[in-house]
Formats: structure tokens, sequence, C-alpha cells
């Protein structure tokens, strides 16, 4: 068996890096981003005026003067009009760019309105640029603004809008085939006998990977039958960049999953790591360059194995700048009796002073997956024997 550092470094060197799609930008929400962005312009591109107010010049109240003439407004979107006189200020609204002869701005609620004057009230204060968004403070043009590898959220999604760009170049989308195995799987709403259980594994990969962005995705349920896996497994590895399947990888006599892939040609990096629950994982790379990953059936085991590895080896193939490790440290001791790495799944509370703490929700065996309910993920701990106190620190996968 190898170990789990070990089992990230083989997935990372073996997975094929996805190609570069051009997306309208609408469209690349949780994509991940394959160019620099720059600075169209200065941001902001003129001096903005941060208050609805009246712009003016601060000298003309430096000289005393307290009373002006409104000589004009100015909307946001308007060309810059010219002050005329320094007796003279101009209506102006948040986001305007500011008057040529202008360097301060007012806001509205500092001002006494008279027909079509304006004065401030003594203890009224103006300095040169307050209440002005000076034209290059953000970023000069040209400034690299968001650097390849960067994953795209909201804020990402502005900022290349902001920089003019209409569609940007992304990571294309794995095409992903989930695919359970086992006579005894029964769909949710179908008829069960007492000796079958429920298809749930792969609604909570569907889930898993949906809640991550991932959108173009299959799914299939094969029986226990070599003629069939190899037949259906054949169309799935010439269809698909990545194949998720569940179930027979262990050591029983039905348990075909490798048997079937080795007779497509798919060569077999690993099978079986060091840790608990998911110690049968096996991940191997098919003809073609398909990544296939086979987790082991029980659903403790699938959820675990797909949040420690799948997803961060999807993340790497799109191109993904490396991501933080997330560390935390663990509410209550924890007592490890094997010699191999665990992963504890674990419920994120927040204690009084704003500190994050993981909660262990220890399961009743690696199928006990309605203990799964409400953790935020699972922990990462040494290989045993040791005892580990509270507030120890260690790695972080979440769901």
């Amino acid at each position: 068996m190898i170990s789990p550092s070990e089992a990230d470094a083989l997935i990372g060197r073996h997975l094929n890096c996805l190609p570069i799609e051009s997306l309208p930008l609408m469209q690349c929400s949780g994509a991940v981003l394959r160019e620099n962005v720059y600075a169209e312009r200065d941001q902001p591109p003129f001096d903005r005026v941060a208050m609805d107010g009246v712009a003016l010049d601060s000298r003309a109240v430096r000289d005393g003067r307290r009373r002006f003439r409104v000589q004009a407004m100015q909307a946001a979107g308007d060309a810059p009009l010219r002050l005329e006189a320094s007796d003279a200020a101009i209506e102006i609204m948040t986001g305007a760019s500011l008057p040529a002869g202008c360097d301060a701005v007012v806001p509205v609620e500092q001002l006494l309105r008279a027909d079509d004057s304006i004065e401030l009230d003594e203890r009224v204060r103006v300095a040169p640029w307050q209440n002005v968004h000076r034209r290059g403070s953000d970023c000069s043009q040209g400034s690299l603004l968001l650097t390849a590898g960067s994953p795209l959220g909201a804020p990402e999604i502005a900022v290349a809008a902001g920089a003019g760009m209409p569609r940007i170049r992304v990571s294309a989308q794995p095409t992903i085939s989930v695919i359970s195995t086992g006579n005894e799987l029964v769909e949710p709403g179908e008829p069960v006998e007492p000796h079958q259980v429920r298809r749930s594994n792969a609604y909570g990969i569907l889930a898993a990977l949906r809640r991550r962005g991932f959108q173009r995705i299959a799914d299939d349920h094969l029986a226990d039958d070599l003629p069939t896996l190899i037949a259906r497994l054949r169309v799935q590895l010439d269809t698909h960049d990545v194949l998720i399947l569940s179930g027979g990888v262990s050591m029983g006599k039905l348990d075909l999953v490798p048997q079937a892939l080795a007779a497509l040609g798919v060569r077999e990096v690993f099978h079986k790591i060091s840790q608990r629950p998911g110690k049968p994982m096996w991940f191997g790379i098919g003809p073609q360059g398909t990544a296939v990953f086979a987790l082991p059936g029980n659903p403790v085991s699938t959820q675990v194995c797909l949040a420690r590895y799948v997803v961060p080896g999807l993340h790497a193939a799109m191109g993904g700048s490396e991501p933080n490790v997330e560390k935390i440290a663990i509410a209550a001791p924890l007592e490890i009796k094997h010699g191999l790495t665990s992963l504890i799944p674990v419920r994120i509370e927040t204690d009084d002073w704003g500190r994050p703490w993981a909660h262990p929700r220890l399961t009743n065996g690696s199928g006990d997956f309605t203990a799964l309910v409400g953790t935020d993920g699972v922990v990462e701990l040494p290989p045993g024997p040791n005892e580990y106190a509270k507030g120890f620190v260690t790695r972080l996968f979440r769901w």
C-alpha cells in the first residue's frame, strides 16, 4: 500500500491537463482561468465622485466663502462640466466624473439649500480631494488583475468584466461519468427487497461534483458481470475524460472492476492506500488518457475518497493554481489504534472567540453514511497507534 501523500503525487503526475476553451463571461462562473487579465484602463478611469452633494473649489472655502450659486447638475455618465467661477458649485451624483475646476465634494446632508444657491454650515470643513476617488488609485492601466490558474467566482468575473473582456479563456470542463456497480443496488422509488440496498453513492457523488461547479456529468449503473462491465466501460472510456466508479474494487470474487479495466487496457497506477476508511481505492489511466478513479463501495469510503483525492485531482487537471491547504484544530481528543492514516468526519463549529473547531463525528463503520449528516468534511490524522489531544492541528478536506 502507498501513503495518501504518495497517492496525491501519482494522481497529479498522471492526470492530463484539460484543454482550453474561450467562453462568454456569463458562462465562466466556477471555471479556472487560463490566461492573465490586465487592467484595460486606470481604475477608476477618472476622478470619481464618491458622495451625492456638490462639487466645488476647496480654495474658495479656505478663503472664507460659505455660500455658492448652483451652476448646474451633473449625473453619473455625463461628460464632465467645467466650473465657471470660484463662487459656483455643481450639483453632483455618486459615480460621476469630477467637474473640471473642482477638487472636493461636500455631501448633500451637510448643505443648506435656498433657491439656486447652497450654503455650508460653519462646522463643515472642506479639504482638497475629499469624497473623491482619485483616478488610478485602485490600479493603473496594464496592471495584472487576475493570473492564470485562478478560480473564477463572483469578484473575479466582475473584475474581468471591468477589464472589458466579453470572453475569457478557461479550462474546459471535464466530461465525467459516475458509475455504480453492484447487483444489490436499487434506485430510489423502486420496490426494494429486504436483501437489497438503495443506490445512494451515485447521488452523493453527483451532488458533490455539481456543488463544486462540474456540469458535464453522466450517470450509469452496471451489474457485477464481467462481459457487461467490459462492454459498458469500453463505451465510457471512449466518451469521457474521467470515470468515477463506486464499488467492485475490494477482494471479493465479484469485485470485478480491476479485471474489467485491465481487459480494456487501462493501466493501473495504484491499488490500495494506507488509510481508513477507503483503503481499496484504485486509480488508473486509459489508453486514450481517461482518468479512472475506482472508489470503494461503502458509502463513507466513497465520500471520503471523493473529497480527499478526486476533487483535488480534477482541480489540478483544470490548471488550477495550488490551493492553500486548509488546516483546523480538532475539538476533542482522538485515539488512533491502527497503523493507517485516519480520515475522520467532522462538523465545523465556531466558538465564542470566532475560532473554528473540527468536532469529530465517528461513524459505526464505513457503511454508516447516516452519520455524515450535518458534517462538513474529514480531517486527516497520521498513522497510529497514537493519541491526538484537543487542539491538534491537521488538514481538512471539505465535502
